[in-house]
Protein backbone atom coordinates (compact mmCIF):
# COMPACT_ATOMS: atom_id res chain seq x y z
CA UNK A 1 0.00 0.00 0.00
CA UNK A 2 1.40 3.37 -1.08
CA UNK A 3 0.24 6.95 -0.74
CA UNK A 4 1.02 9.80 -3.08
CA UNK A 5 0.08 13.42 -2.70
CA UNK A 6 -3.50 12.88 -3.85
CA UNK A 7 -3.90 9.11 -4.22
CA UNK A 8 -4.00 5.85 -2.27
CA UNK A 9 -2.44 3.04 -4.32
CA UNK A 10 -2.46 -0.70 -3.58
CA UNK A 11 -2.61 -4.07 -5.32
CA UNK A 12 -5.05 -6.92 -4.53
CA UNK A 13 -3.93 -10.43 -5.49
CA UNK A 14 -6.06 -13.41 -6.50
CA UNK A 15 -7.75 -14.94 -3.47
CA UNK A 16 -7.84 -11.58 -1.69
CA UNK A 17 -10.16 -8.62 -1.33
CA UNK A 18 -9.57 -5.13 -0.05
CA UNK A 19 -12.01 -3.73 2.49
CA UNK A 20 -12.13 -0.01 1.78
CA UNK A 21 -13.13 2.18 4.70
CA UNK A 22 -13.70 5.93 4.81
CA UNK A 23 -12.95 7.41 8.19
CA UNK A 24 -13.33 3.95 9.80
CA UNK A 25 -16.62 3.04 8.12
CA UNK A 26 -16.69 0.23 5.59
CA UNK A 27 -17.53 1.63 2.18
CA UNK A 28 -17.03 -1.21 -0.28
CA UNK A 29 -14.92 -4.27 -1.15
CA UNK A 30 -12.45 -4.27 -4.02
CA UNK A 31 -11.42 -7.35 -5.96
CA UNK A 32 -8.03 -8.42 -7.42
CA UNK A 33 -6.09 -5.81 -9.42
CA UNK A 34 -4.17 -2.55 -9.02
CA UNK A 35 -6.15 0.28 -7.48
CA UNK A 36 -5.37 4.01 -7.31
CA UNK A 37 -7.98 5.97 -5.39
CA UNK A 38 -8.24 9.76 -5.25
CA UNK A 39 -7.82 10.68 -1.59
CA UNK A 40 -6.45 14.18 -1.14
CA UNK A 41 -7.71 14.43 2.45
CA UNK A 42 -6.36 10.99 3.41
CA UNK A 43 -9.71 9.71 4.62
CA UNK A 44 -9.51 6.30 2.92
CA UNK A 45 -7.93 3.14 4.25
CA UNK A 46 -7.71 -0.33 2.70
CA UNK A 47 -7.45 -3.65 4.58
CA UNK A 48 -6.39 -6.57 2.43
CA UNK A 49 -7.66 -9.98 3.65
CA UNK A 50 -7.49 -13.50 2.27
CA UNK A 51 -10.80 -15.03 1.22
CA UNK A 52 -9.56 -18.61 0.65
CA UNK A 53 -11.12 -20.71 3.42
CA UNK A 54 -10.91 -17.65 5.64
CA UNK A 55 -12.82 -16.98 8.82
CA UNK A 56 -13.74 -13.40 9.71
CA UNK A 57 -14.26 -11.98 13.21
CA UNK A 58 -17.94 -12.62 13.82
CA UNK A 59 -18.59 -9.52 15.93
CA UNK A 60 -17.18 -7.30 13.25
CA UNK A 61 -19.19 -9.13 10.59
CA UNK A 62 -22.36 -8.61 12.61
CA UNK A 63 -21.63 -4.90 12.95
CA UNK A 64 -21.18 -4.60 9.19
CA UNK A 65 -24.40 -6.57 8.67
CA UNK A 66 -26.30 -4.03 10.77
CA UNK A 67 -24.87 -1.00 9.00
CA UNK A 68 -24.41 -2.37 5.47
CA UNK A 69 -26.64 -5.46 5.19
CA UNK A 70 -26.35 -5.70 1.39
CA UNK A 71 -22.55 -5.55 1.55
CA UNK A 72 -22.41 -8.06 4.42
CA UNK A 73 -24.62 -10.49 2.46
CA UNK A 74 -22.18 -10.23 -0.43
CA UNK A 75 -19.05 -10.69 1.69
CA UNK A 76 -19.91 -12.99 4.57
CA UNK A 77 -21.62 -16.25 5.48
CA UNK A 78 -22.64 -15.86 9.11
CA UNK A 79 -23.46 -19.19 10.78
CA UNK A 80 -25.51 -19.01 13.97
CA UNK A 81 -26.43 -22.17 15.86
CA UNK A 82 -29.62 -21.81 17.84
CA UNK A 83 -30.79 -23.67 20.91
CA UNK A 84 -31.04 -27.40 20.36
CA UNK A 85 -28.90 -27.53 17.23
CA UNK A 86 -25.35 -27.68 15.96
CA UNK A 87 -24.01 -26.65 12.56
CA UNK A 88 -21.39 -28.51 10.54
CA UNK A 89 -19.55 -26.06 8.29
CA UNK A 90 -17.83 -27.46 5.20
CA UNK A 91 -15.38 -25.43 3.14
CA UNK A 92 -15.13 -26.59 -0.48
CA UNK A 93 -16.80 -29.84 0.53
CA UNK A 94 -14.42 -30.54 3.43
CA UNK A 95 -15.92 -30.44 6.94
CA UNK A 96 -13.95 -27.92 8.95
CA UNK A 97 -15.92 -26.61 11.90
CA UNK A 98 -18.68 -27.67 14.26
CA UNK A 99 -20.63 -24.69 15.58
CA UNK A 100 -22.37 -25.50 18.90
CA UNK A 101 -25.57 -23.93 20.15
CA UNK A 102 -25.64 -20.21 20.93
CA UNK A 103 -22.41 -19.76 18.97
CA UNK A 104 -21.75 -17.82 15.74
CA UNK A 105 -18.93 -17.83 13.18
CA UNK A 106 -18.41 -15.79 10.02
CA UNK A 107 -16.68 -16.89 6.81
CA UNK A 108 -15.63 -14.85 3.78
CA UNK A 109 -17.34 -15.70 0.52
CA UNK A 110 -15.93 -15.55 -2.97
CA UNK A 111 -13.12 -18.04 -3.37
CA UNK A 112 -14.57 -20.74 -1.08
CA UNK A 113 -17.77 -22.77 -1.36
CA UNK A 114 -19.40 -22.69 2.04
CA UNK A 115 -21.94 -25.34 3.04
CA UNK A 116 -23.81 -25.42 6.35
CA UNK A 117 -25.58 -28.54 7.70
CA UNK A 118 -27.90 -27.94 10.64
CA UNK A 119 -28.62 -30.84 13.00
CA UNK A 120 -31.39 -30.92 15.59
CA UNK A 121 -29.69 -32.40 18.65
CA UNK A 122 -32.85 -32.31 20.74
CA UNK A 123 -34.55 -34.91 18.55
CA UNK A 124 -31.46 -36.91 17.64
CA UNK A 125 -29.38 -38.49 20.38
CA UNK A 126 -27.11 -40.51 18.13
CA UNK A 127 -24.70 -38.88 15.73
CA UNK A 128 -25.42 -40.19 12.20
CA UNK A 129 -22.57 -42.10 10.62
CA UNK A 130 -22.42 -39.63 7.71
CA UNK A 131 -22.02 -36.72 10.13
CA UNK A 132 -19.61 -38.63 12.35
CA UNK A 133 -17.31 -39.15 9.39
CA UNK A 134 -17.07 -35.37 8.98
CA UNK A 135 -16.07 -34.61 12.57
CA UNK A 136 -12.71 -34.45 14.26
CA UNK A 137 -13.74 -35.93 17.59
CA UNK A 138 -10.52 -34.85 19.28
CA UNK A 139 -11.68 -31.25 18.88
CA UNK A 140 -15.41 -31.86 19.26
CA UNK A 141 -16.42 -31.94 22.93
CA UNK A 142 -20.09 -31.84 21.88
CA UNK A 143 -19.87 -35.51 20.85
CA UNK A 144 -19.36 -38.50 23.14
CA UNK A 145 -17.76 -41.49 21.44
CA UNK A 146 -17.98 -44.99 22.91
CA UNK A 147 -16.25 -48.05 21.49
CA UNK A 148 -17.46 -51.46 22.68
CA UNK A 149 -15.29 -54.49 21.92
CA UNK A 150 -16.64 -57.94 21.06
CA UNK A 151 -15.95 -59.22 24.60
CA UNK A 152 -17.56 -56.20 26.27
CA UNK A 153 -21.01 -54.87 27.06
CA UNK A 154 -21.81 -51.16 27.13
CA UNK A 155 -24.41 -49.14 29.00
CA UNK A 156 -25.64 -45.68 27.97
CA UNK A 157 -26.74 -43.17 30.60
CA UNK A 158 -28.57 -39.97 29.69
CA UNK A 159 -28.84 -37.43 32.52
CA UNK A 160 -27.98 -40.24 34.93
CA UNK A 161 -30.72 -42.59 33.67
CA UNK A 162 -29.87 -45.92 32.05
CA UNK A 163 -31.43 -45.75 28.59
CA UNK A 164 -29.77 -48.36 26.42
CA UNK A 165 -27.46 -51.38 26.39
CA UNK A 166 -24.80 -50.96 23.71
CA UNK A 167 -23.60 -53.82 21.57
CA UNK A 168 -20.11 -54.23 20.13
CA UNK A 169 -19.11 -51.46 17.73
CA UNK A 170 -18.58 -47.71 17.55
CA UNK A 171 -21.20 -45.38 19.03
CA UNK A 172 -21.41 -41.57 19.13
CA UNK A 173 -23.95 -39.33 20.87
CA UNK A 174 -24.73 -35.61 21.03
CA UNK A 175 -24.22 -34.18 24.49
CA UNK A 176 -25.13 -30.56 23.87
CA UNK A 177 -28.64 -30.71 25.37
CA UNK A 178 -28.04 -33.42 27.92
CA UNK A 179 -25.36 -35.15 29.97
CA UNK A 180 -24.40 -38.40 28.28
CA UNK A 181 -22.13 -41.09 29.73
CA UNK A 182 -21.18 -44.57 28.57
CA UNK A 183 -19.79 -47.40 30.69
CA UNK A 184 -18.23 -50.61 29.39
CA UNK A 185 -17.76 -53.95 31.15
CA UNK A 186 -15.38 -56.75 30.26
CA UNK A 187 -17.39 -59.99 30.16
CA UNK A 188 -14.36 -62.30 30.18
CA UNK A 189 -13.33 -64.17 33.36
CA UNK A 190 -11.03 -61.96 35.40
CA UNK A 191 -8.38 -63.27 37.85
CA UNK A 192 -8.30 -61.68 41.27
CA UNK A 193 -5.47 -62.08 43.78
CA UNK A 194 -6.38 -61.42 47.41
CA UNK A 195 -3.11 -60.50 49.09
CA UNK A 196 -1.91 -61.99 52.35
CA UNK A 197 -3.67 -60.82 55.47
CA UNK A 198 -3.01 -61.82 59.07
CA UNK A 199 -5.85 -63.70 60.80
CA UNK A 200 -6.02 -65.21 64.28
CA UNK A 201 -7.21 -68.81 64.49
CA UNK A 202 -9.41 -70.15 67.25
CA UNK A 203 -6.29 -71.18 69.23
CA UNK A 204 -4.79 -67.66 68.85
CA UNK A 205 -2.19 -68.41 66.18
CA UNK A 206 -1.65 -65.69 63.58
CA UNK A 207 -1.85 -67.00 60.02
CA UNK A 208 -1.34 -65.17 56.76
CA UNK A 209 -3.40 -66.43 53.83
CA UNK A 210 -3.54 -65.49 50.17
CA UNK A 211 -6.52 -66.31 47.96
CA UNK A 212 -7.07 -66.64 44.23
CA UNK A 213 -10.42 -66.03 42.56
CA UNK A 214 -11.87 -65.92 39.06
CA UNK A 215 -14.91 -63.71 38.49
CA UNK A 216 -17.06 -62.88 35.48
CA UNK A 217 -19.68 -60.15 35.01
CA UNK A 218 -22.96 -61.71 33.89
CA UNK A 219 -25.31 -58.77 34.46
CA UNK A 220 -23.77 -55.37 33.56
CA UNK A 221 -26.88 -53.50 34.74
CA UNK A 222 -26.56 -54.85 38.30
CA UNK A 223 -22.81 -54.31 38.21
CA UNK A 224 -23.26 -50.61 37.36
CA UNK A 225 -26.08 -49.98 39.83
CA UNK A 226 -24.88 -51.92 42.87
CA UNK A 227 -21.10 -51.43 42.91
CA UNK A 228 -18.70 -48.60 42.24
CA UNK A 229 -15.89 -51.09 41.54
CA UNK A 230 -16.86 -54.74 41.09
CA UNK A 231 -13.36 -56.13 41.61
CA UNK A 232 -12.91 -54.19 44.85
CA UNK A 233 -16.28 -55.42 46.13
CA UNK A 234 -15.37 -59.06 45.44
CA UNK A 235 -11.99 -58.47 47.09
CA UNK A 236 -13.65 -57.24 50.30
CA UNK A 237 -16.18 -60.08 50.32
CA UNK A 238 -13.38 -62.65 50.02
CA UNK A 239 -11.56 -61.00 52.94
CA UNK A 240 -14.67 -61.21 55.13
CA UNK A 241 -15.22 -64.83 54.12
CA UNK A 242 -11.69 -66.01 54.93
CA UNK A 243 -11.72 -64.24 58.30
CA UNK A 244 -14.98 -65.97 59.19
CA UNK A 245 -13.66 -69.37 58.10
CA UNK A 246 -10.32 -69.16 59.91
CA UNK A 247 -11.45 -67.46 63.13
CA UNK A 248 -13.75 -70.41 63.98
CA UNK A 249 -11.06 -73.08 63.46
CA UNK A 250 -7.85 -74.14 65.16
CA UNK A 251 -4.55 -74.31 63.30
CA UNK A 252 -4.82 -78.07 62.85
CA UNK A 253 -8.35 -77.74 61.50
CA UNK A 254 -7.29 -75.03 59.04
CA UNK A 255 -4.43 -77.15 57.72
CA UNK A 256 -6.57 -80.27 57.51
CA UNK A 257 -9.73 -78.74 56.00
CA UNK A 258 -8.45 -76.77 53.00
CA UNK A 259 -11.08 -78.15 50.63
CA UNK A 260 -13.88 -77.53 53.12
CA UNK A 261 -12.69 -73.94 53.62
CA UNK A 262 -12.60 -73.39 49.84
CA UNK A 263 -16.21 -74.55 49.58
CA UNK A 264 -17.28 -72.19 52.35
CA UNK A 265 -15.51 -69.28 50.69
CA UNK A 266 -17.13 -69.93 47.32
CA UNK A 267 -20.56 -70.25 48.91
CA UNK A 268 -20.18 -67.05 50.95
CA UNK A 269 -18.92 -64.93 48.04
CA UNK A 270 -21.25 -66.43 45.41
CA UNK A 271 -24.34 -65.73 47.51
CA UNK A 272 -23.44 -62.04 47.83
CA UNK A 273 -21.83 -61.41 44.44
CA UNK A 274 -25.03 -62.42 42.64
CA UNK A 275 -26.52 -59.05 43.66
CA UNK A 276 -23.55 -57.38 41.98
CA UNK A 277 -24.18 -59.15 38.68
CA UNK A 278 -20.98 -61.17 39.11
CA UNK A 279 -20.40 -64.92 38.91
CA UNK A 280 -17.54 -66.32 40.99
CA UNK A 281 -16.29 -69.35 39.09
CA UNK A 282 -13.30 -70.22 41.31
CA UNK A 283 -12.18 -69.16 44.76
CA UNK A 284 -9.72 -70.86 47.08
CA UNK A 285 -6.79 -70.59 49.44
CA UNK A 286 -3.53 -70.30 47.53
CA UNK A 287 -0.97 -70.08 50.35
CA UNK A 288 -0.99 -70.50 54.13
CA UNK A 289 1.96 -68.71 55.73
CA UNK A 290 2.79 -69.67 59.32
CA UNK A 291 4.84 -67.61 61.81
CA UNK A 292 8.50 -68.63 62.02
CA UNK A 293 8.30 -70.33 65.44
CA UNK A 294 5.07 -72.15 64.56
CA UNK A 295 6.55 -73.30 61.26
CA UNK A 296 9.54 -74.77 63.11
CA UNK A 297 7.25 -76.63 65.53
CA UNK A 298 5.10 -77.96 62.70
CA UNK A 299 8.22 -79.18 60.91
CA UNK A 300 9.34 -80.99 64.06
CA UNK A 301 5.92 -82.58 64.46
CA UNK A 302 5.92 -83.72 60.85
CA UNK A 303 9.44 -85.11 61.22
CA UNK A 304 8.45 -86.96 64.42
CA UNK A 305 5.38 -88.41 62.72
CA UNK A 306 7.46 -89.64 59.80
CA UNK A 307 10.07 -91.14 62.14
CA UNK A 308 7.36 -92.89 64.15
CA UNK A 309 5.78 -94.21 60.98
CA UNK A 310 9.15 -95.49 59.75
CA UNK A 311 9.76 -97.23 63.10
CA UNK A 312 6.33 -98.79 62.99
CA UNK A 313 6.95 -100.15 59.52
CA UNK A 314 10.35 -101.52 60.64
CA UNK A 315 8.76 -103.25 63.67
CA UNK A 316 6.05 -104.72 61.49
CA UNK A 317 8.65 -106.11 59.12
CA UNK A 318 10.68 -107.56 62.02
CA UNK A 319 7.57 -109.16 63.50
CA UNK A 320 6.69 -110.68 60.13
CA UNK A 321 10.25 -112.01 59.75
CA UNK A 322 10.20 -113.54 63.26
CA UNK A 323 6.84 -115.14 62.59
CA UNK A 324 8.22 -116.59 59.39
CA UNK A 325 11.24 -118.01 61.26
CA UNK A 326 8.92 -119.52 63.87
CA UNK A 327 6.85 -121.23 61.22
CA UNK A 328 10.02 -122.56 59.58
CA UNK A 329 11.30 -123.92 62.90
CA UNK A 330 8.00 -125.74 63.50
CA UNK A 331 8.20 -127.34 60.06
CA UNK A 332 11.81 -128.42 60.67
CA UNK A 333 10.86 -129.92 64.02
CA UNK A 334 8.15 -131.98 62.41
CA UNK A 335 10.28 -133.03 59.40
CA UNK A 336 14.04 -133.70 60.00
CA UNK A 337 14.64 -133.92 56.26
CA UNK A 338 14.00 -130.19 56.02
CA UNK A 339 16.84 -129.57 58.47
CA UNK A 340 19.18 -131.50 56.24
CA UNK A 341 18.02 -129.54 53.17
CA UNK A 342 18.61 -126.32 55.05
CA UNK A 343 22.14 -127.45 55.91
CA UNK A 344 22.81 -128.26 52.27
CA UNK A 345 21.55 -124.82 51.21
CA UNK A 346 23.87 -123.21 53.73
CA UNK A 347 26.75 -125.38 52.54
CA UNK A 348 25.99 -124.47 48.93
CA UNK A 349 26.00 -120.76 49.72
CA UNK A 350 29.24 -121.20 51.62
CA UNK A 351 30.98 -123.08 48.83
CA UNK A 352 29.97 -120.42 46.30
CA UNK A 353 32.27 -118.00 48.10
CA UNK A 354 35.18 -120.48 48.42
CA UNK A 355 37.76 -120.25 45.67
CA UNK A 356 40.05 -123.07 46.91
CA UNK A 357 39.71 -126.12 49.27
CA UNK A 358 42.77 -127.76 50.83
CA UNK A 359 42.37 -131.26 52.38
CA UNK A 360 44.89 -132.48 54.98
CA UNK A 361 45.15 -136.01 56.34
CA UNK A 362 45.67 -136.58 60.03
CA UNK A 363 48.90 -137.86 61.45
CA UNK A 364 49.74 -141.46 60.50
CA UNK A 365 47.11 -141.53 57.73
CA UNK A 366 47.92 -141.40 54.08
CA UNK A 367 46.04 -140.41 50.98
CA UNK A 368 44.12 -143.65 50.91
CA UNK A 369 42.69 -143.02 54.33
CA UNK A 370 41.64 -139.49 53.32
CA UNK A 371 39.80 -140.70 50.20
CA UNK A 372 38.13 -143.47 52.20
CA UNK A 373 36.78 -140.92 54.69
CA UNK A 374 35.47 -138.68 51.90
CA UNK A 375 33.75 -141.66 50.30
CA UNK A 376 32.11 -142.57 53.59
CA UNK A 377 30.89 -139.00 54.06
CA UNK A 378 29.34 -139.07 50.59
CA UNK A 379 27.79 -142.49 51.24
CA UNK A 380 26.31 -141.27 54.50
CA UNK A 381 24.77 -138.35 52.76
Amino acid sequence: MKRTLFRLCFTVKDGEIALLTREGRLERALGPGRHALFDPLRRLSAEIVSIVRAEFPVERARLIARTRPELAAELFEIVEAKAGEVCVVSLDGEPKHLVPKFTSRAYLKGATRIEVERIDTQRELRVPAAVLAKLDLARTPQVLEARVAAHEAGLLFVDGVLTERLGPGRHAFWQTERKVAAQTFDLRPQPLEISAQEILTKDKIALRLTLTAFTRIVDPVKASQNAVDVQTAIYRLAQFAIREAVATRTLDEVLAARERIDEELRGFVAARSADLGVETTELGVKDVILPGDVRALVNKVVEAERTAKANLIRRQEETAATRSLLNTAKLMQENPLLVRLKELEALEKLTEKVGRIDLHASDGAGLDALLTKLWRVGEAT
